[in-house]
C-alpha cells in the first residue's frame, strides 16, 4: 500500500507555505510558487504515494505558528523525514544542528560532515532541501557573511535570520 502524504497550505508572515507530512513527520515545505518542485520531489522520493489535500497533524501547524510567534524551540519535537541521496541526507542532518540565532558557512558545514572540500556540494544539497525552515538551510551563509542562495529567495532568508536574531542590520 502506498504512503499517504497529507498536504495543507498554511499562512505565515513570509507567505503561504505548502506543508507535506507523512504520518506525523514533515516531509516537505514549499514557499509560494514552489509547489510544483515539491510535487516532483514527492514523486521522485516517495514513489507512488497518495497525496491528499487536507490538514496536516495539529502539532505541525502549532509548531509553525509558535515558531513565527518567536518560539525558536517550536520544531524540536516535530519529526522530519527527508529522502535524498546519502550525501544530501548527511548535509540536511547537519543543518538541524545549527541553533536558531546562529549561522554557519558552507565551508563550516562541509567540514562538519567530514568533507572539507565539498563546499559546493553542500551548497547544492542545501538548495535541494525539501523541508526549509525546519531543516534550517537559511542559517547557512557565505564565508564572508553574505546572504547567498535560498530557494525561498534572499528576502525570505533575511527575514528568517532577523526573526531568529542572527541578522540584525539588513
Amino acid at each position: 500500500m502506498p504512503d499517504t502524504v497529507q498536504l495543507e497550505n498554511i499562512a505565515s508572515p513570509i507567505g503561504d507555505l505548502l506543508v507535506a507530512t507523512l504520518g506525523d513527520a514533515v516531509c516537505a515545505i514549499a514557499f509560494e510558487g514552489g509547489a510544483a518542485d515539491t510535487e516532483r520531489h514527492l514523486e521522485r522520493r516517495y514513489g507512488d504515494c497518495t497525496k491528499e489535500r487536507g490538514r496536516v497533524p495539529a502539532p505541525v501547524r502549532d509548531a509553525l505558528r509558535r515558531y513565527f510567534d518567536g518560539d525558536m524551540a517550536a520544531f524540536d519535537a516535530i519529526p522530519v523525514t527527508v529522502r535524498g541521496t546519502p550525501f544530501q541526507e548527511q548535509a540536511w542532518a547537519a543543518l538541524r544542528t545549527i541553533p536558531a540565532g546562529e549561522t554557519r558557512s558552507y565551508a563550516d558545514m562541509a567540514a562538519q560532515i567530514g568533507r572539507p572540500t565539498a563546499t559546493r556540494a553542500v551548497g547544492l544539497a542545501n538548495g535541494r532541501n525539501p523541508v526549509p525552515i525546519m531543516v534550517p538551510c537559511h542559517r547557512v551563509i557565505g564565508h564572508d557573511g553574505s546572504l547567498t542562495g535560498f530557494g525561498g529567495g534572499l528576502e525570505r532568508k533575511a527575514w528568517l535570520l532577523r526573526h531568529e536574531g542572527a541578522l540584525l542590520d539588513l
